[in-house]
């Protein structure tokens, strides 16, 4: 009988003792099996891992510019070429220009020439120096052209001539971190507020209850742009990216408060919450060590799903003009230089900071789905 309840233990998937694993083990092993949900983790920790390494991985400085080259389409990414001799040879190259007065205008008009070559390799040289991490000085990028000199714009240029691609790699550190530092200010306030408010009840759960409701009644654009007004314009870049993320999180963690509130109200009267009580342990102990640890896995999926609402929030300020503002590169502010018809007309490649917003958003859902499904292995 005891190797039936054994056999009967152990999993049938890589035999691993479900009944005995642990709820991170168990929540692991869901997850990974939710493919959609893994590979946009994968996805996502490719994008912070972009934005953390900016400076190498962008083939220019978000602030090089070259007015020469302005609203230039983006240069195709060639592999081979035929050589004279008609042999295929390998190479990965970008193609020049060639320049042309325009009649009309009598402006430089500037279209690639497929016969001009730019060899581009990885680990090159670039034209301007960068301090990484601010630990050491180099000029090393993952990848550009061999020669610095030669222009280099994968996913084209504005109309200063700076490379889309360098800026948009550059404001992906912004967008993404706003994410997180605006989430760990909400999971802090959502959490201690939320458990609170659900675990003593009475006075005391009203006053924070009528507080949150409150916050959520204000219109959050005409907020936004209050607060945002108030911005003086002596301010540091520095200073305004903190002044918008403590906005962002001051209005985004009442949702949260209230999820914990419920699953605070539902246990406290528990065996093990009485139990623990009745033993002498302090309610701060009961609530750190019984009752959070209960909905953990609950509590990441959570925040996984908010990350991307902050980013949208950061977004939408910074393109409606009361966010960020240059000379911070961020998507929002990418995409409100973006915010003309020519743009729309001539220039489709500056919107791509919208197509970023909308792949990271949708990998952050997707990942935060797997990780709430997950969060209850039992279930099926």
């Amino acid at each position: 009988m005891n190797i039936d309840v054994h056999e009967a233990a152990i999993g049938e998937e890589g035999g691993h003792a479900i009944g005995s694993a642990s709820q991170w083990r168990l929540t692991w092993e869901k997850f990974r099996d939710h493919r959609l949900a893994f590979w946009s983790g994968v996805l996502i920790i490719l994008i912070y891992l972009v934005g953390a390494f900016a400076p190498f991985v962008a083939p220019r400085s978000a602030e090089y510019y070259d007015s020469a080259f302005a609203m230039l389409a983006p240069q195709k990414l060639n592999f081979t070429y035929r050589n004279a001799d008609g042999d295929l040879r390998f190479e990965p190259h970008v193609s020049g220009f060639t320049a042309e007065r325009d009649p009309n205008t009598l402006r430089m008009v500037y279209k690639q020439d497929p016969e001009a070559r730019i060899p581009v390799g990885l680990f090159v040289r670039g034209a301007e120096t960068y301090t990484l991490f601010g630990l050491f000085e180099t000029d090393r990028h993952l990848f550009g052209p061999v020669d610095a000199a030669q222009p280099f714009y994968l996913l084209g240029s504005d109309r200063l001539g700076r490379d889309v691609l360098s800026r948009l790699i550059y404001g992906t550190r912004i967008s993404t971190s706003i994410g997180l530092v605006g989430v760990a200010i909400s999971l802090v306030l959502g959490i201690i507020l939320g458990g609170i408010s659900g675990y003593f009840g009475g006075v005391t759960d009203n006053v924070i209850q009528r507080l949150i409701e409150f916050i959520m009644s204000i219109p959050t654009i005409p907020l936004w742009m209050g607060l945002a007004a108030a911005i003086p314009v002596t301010w540091s870049p520095i200073l305004v990216y903190f002044f918008i993320t403590v906005i962002i999180s001051l209005i985004g963690w009442t949702s949260l408060a209230r999820e914990i509130r419920g699953r605070f109200m539902s246990w406290r009267n528990e065996q093990f919450v009485i139990a623990a009580r009745l033993d002498g342990t302090s309610e701060f102990r009961i609530i750190l060590r019984h009752l959070l640890p209960g909905f953990t896995s609950h509590i990441i999926a959570s925040v996984t799903l908010a990350i991307p609402v902050m980013i949208i929030a950061e977004t939408s300020l910074s393109f409606l003009g009361i966010g960020l503002r240059p000379p911070v590169v961020s998507w929002g502010v990418l995409l409100k230089e973006a915010q003309n018809v020519r743009s729309l007309a001539e220039a489709p490649w500056l919107l791509a900071p919208g197509v970023m917003v909308i792949i990271s958003v949708l990998a952050l859902n997707f990942l935060g789905d797997g990780l709430r499904d997950a969060a209850d292995p039992y279930t099926e």
